[in-house]
């Protein structure tokens, strides 16, 4: 049986952002190395700023989990995204709200196992239900496999954003994608 045999995707509770928060750690943050003792509160961060953002009062903003509902596995969280509404800002859309995918993470054990790819359908669902027929997202340009599995699942270049300091920190830019949702529902 595979992964994506036993997954159910939900939107998160209060009594899941603690394993929300892991996963998320984990995927993001090394515990590794000269960083590694600082773990500890990039978790707790994160776990607060979930708490904050996801309150039953927000509005258009969903954490999804990906569950493992095999026996032995007893309904772990091994994935999580959020799609929230974002505006304008630098992405030249004033005045204008869209539909933005944001922490997607799977836990490294599930991971090239459909679970991104559930949780990414989930979002697209989401969007429509909310009357949009667009989803966007930021993808680092350095992120190969994550920019691969986003074009197979059929987001395109919107934009590609330029930093000014690329060069300095020797990071990534940031790419930010697109995709038309098809007018009818997915299932």
């Amino acid at each position: 049986m595979s992964v994506s045999q036993k997954l159910q995707i939900r939107i998160a509770t209060v009594a899941d952002l603690s394993s929300v928060a892991q996963i998320i750690a984990e995927s993001f943050h090394s515990q590794k190395g000269l960083w590694g003792w600082a773990f500890p509160l990039f978790r707790l961060g994160i776990y607060e700023d979930l708490r904050h953002r996801l309150t039953p009062s927000a509005v258009n903003n969903t954490c999804l989990i990906a569950v493992d509902t095999s026996y032995c596995k007893l309904n772990k969280i091994i994935g999580t995204v959020e799609i929230g509404m974002r505006s304008g800002g630098s992405w030249n859309y004033a005045n204008r709200c869209f539909p933005y995918l944001s922490n997607l993470a799977v836990h490294p054990q599930y991971r090239r196992h459909g679970v991104a790819s559930g949780l990414i359908l989930g979002c697209e669902r989401i969007s429509q239900t909310w009357g949009f027929q667009d989803l966007y997202l930021h993808v680092l340009e350095n992120n190969y496999q994550a920019r691969q599995l986003y074009f197979k699942l059929g987001y395109r270049v919107h934009k590609a954003e330029s930093q000014g300091n690329i060069f300095v920190f020797h990071t990534s830019r940031q790419i930010f994608l697109h995709k038309h949702l098809s007018s009818t529902p997915i299932t």
